[in-house]
This record gives structure tokens, C-alpha cells and sequence, in this order.
């Protein structure tokens, strides 16, 4: 669980990323979920970016995500959602 000098904290290492997954039209694919896990274990917080077409709200969409892939949510700025899943075997960022 995060508390809010957590996120604040990884929401403003957030700054400087890319994103690393970008969502369009379409449900969430198996693929889709794999390569938020790979970017998840690699660099333990990343951005997704939600674009126009897809059709589904950013928050519904956030929620399916964090459960999926058993992360947290940081924060959801715009179309943009920010997840953090600590890795335990390789630790990057230490709260």
C-alpha cells in the first residue's frame, strides 16, 4: 500500500518518463498485459498512455490494469495512468 509521500515521490520520479505501453482502440489483450508485466518487472514504475480511440474511461481501464497485473496505482494525470509494482528480486526505487 502507498501511502501519499509515496506517490508524491514516485509521481515526480514519473516526470521524465516516456511512456512505455500506449493504448488505442480495442480490449486488453493478453499481449498487452504481458508487456505492462515485462516494463513493470524491469523498471518497477512506468506510464501508459490511453489515446482517443479507445473507448473505455481512463479510471474503468486503470482499475482493470492494477488488477491484472497486481500493481498499484499511483496516479491517473489526464490519459495517463502511472503504476508501480515493486520488485523484490532486483529493487530500483526504494521508498
Amino acid at each position: 500500500m502507498l501511502t501519499p509521500k509515496n506517490r508524491a515521490t514516485l509521481k515526480s520520479l514519473a516526470n521524465g518518463l516516456n511512456p512505455t505501453v500506449i493504448l488505442g482502440k480495442g480490449e486488453l489483450k493478453e499481449t498487452t498485459i504481458e508487456a505492462i508485466n515485462n516494463g513493470l518487472e524491469a523498471h518497477e514504475l512506468i506510464k501508459i498512455r490511453i489515446l482517443n480511440t479507445q473507448g473505455e474511461e481512463t479510471k474503468d481501464l486503470a482499475a482493470e490494469i492494477t488488477k491484472l497485473t497486481k500493481s498499484e496505482l499511483v496516479a491517473i494525470i489526464g490519459r495517463t495512468i502511472l503504476l508501480f509494482k515493486r520488485n523484490n528480486r532486483h529493487p530500483k526505487i526504494v521508498l
